[in-house]
């Protein structure tokens, strides 16, 4: 079906409701905070859950047969429910709070990310920093914004002034590659992809490279990067889009955010 700017302004809306609602829960849990362990390299709280179940319920109240892919499901495992309407293959995908090990240690660097995907693509992404009231939206097609104003990644060089955001974790030892980008660049991680592509889409980061990122946690702010100007790609120069979202369970997607000119550097240094 073709989709209408009409009814991308009220998807989206829906999802700025639904971070908003979330981002004052977590806010509002944060003094009060419940850890346990989800995997071996993951925590959870109960703030999480909370956050989640207000933004299902917030959509389903416009969206009732639209699908759902959530990070925090039973037992350790993903929320997924498929959509009912027929060909109408819209999935939300959710993380109630990116960044959750942050919030964990009362950090306030984390993030509701939302989006909706259709045929596999993301056309909606929404993702709201509570801590500072940031909005960062976008709609397939459209401009990226910050808080209603358009923002774009610009065109700065790495070099000693810039910054490009890692991950913290290296399952097999510290590639070359991230020593050169410490040494060239005042590298950052801020324990939370979602934020560290919202970044790259206002131009505070050239960019950032995630290496086992779910979907939920890249879905929204890659929209909302392209959206600003930024090339996304895998490490192999690969589109990440379109997903096969009925059979997606927790499929990590490696990817490179950044701006047209840093793009081709930093897929030149992975390759070597």
């Amino acid at each position: 079906m073709p989709l209408e700017q009409r009814d991308l302004s009220r998807m989206l809306e829906t999802a700025i409701v639904s971070a908003r609602l979330a981002g004052q829960c977590a806010m509002e849990e944060i003094n009060f905070i419940k850890t346990s362990i989800k995997n071996s390299t993951e925590l959870v709280t109960q703030a999480d859950s909370r956050c989640q179940q207000i933004i299902i319920d917030r959509i389903k109240e416009n969206y009732p047969d639209h699908g759902f892919i959530a990070e925090e499901g039973e037992q350790g495992k993903i929320f997924k429910q498929s959509p009912r309407g027929g060909d109408r293959q819209f999935w939300w995908v959710i993380d109630p709070i990116d960044g959750t090990n942050n919030f964990a240690h009362h950090m306030l660097l984390f993030t509701v990310s939302i989006a909706v995907l259709y045929e596999g693509e993301p056309i909606v992404g929404v993702i709201f920093e509570p801590a500072t009231d940031s909005m960062y939206t976008a709609v397939k097609g459209g401009e990226a914004h910050l808080n209603n104003s358009r923002i774009t990644t610009g065109a700065a060089e790495m070099d000693k002034f810039s910054s490009v955001g890692l991950d913290s974790h290296f399952d097999n030892g510290v590639p070359s590659w991230t020593c050169e980008i410490m040494k060239r660049t005042r590298f950052r991680n801020l324990g939370t992809t979602a934020l560290q592509l919202v970044y790259v889409a206002n131009g505070g980061l050239v960019a950032t490279i995630a290496f086992n990122p779910k979907l939920w946690d890249i879905a929204a702010g890659t929209l909302i990067a392209e959206a600003a100007g930024a090339v996304i790609t895998d490490w192999q120069g690969e589109k990440i889009y379109p997903v096969d979202l009925e059979n997606y369970e927790t499929q990590q997607f490696p990817i490179i955010a950044a701006n047209e000119k840093v793009h081709p550097e930093i897929l030149e240094l992975l390759k070597s």
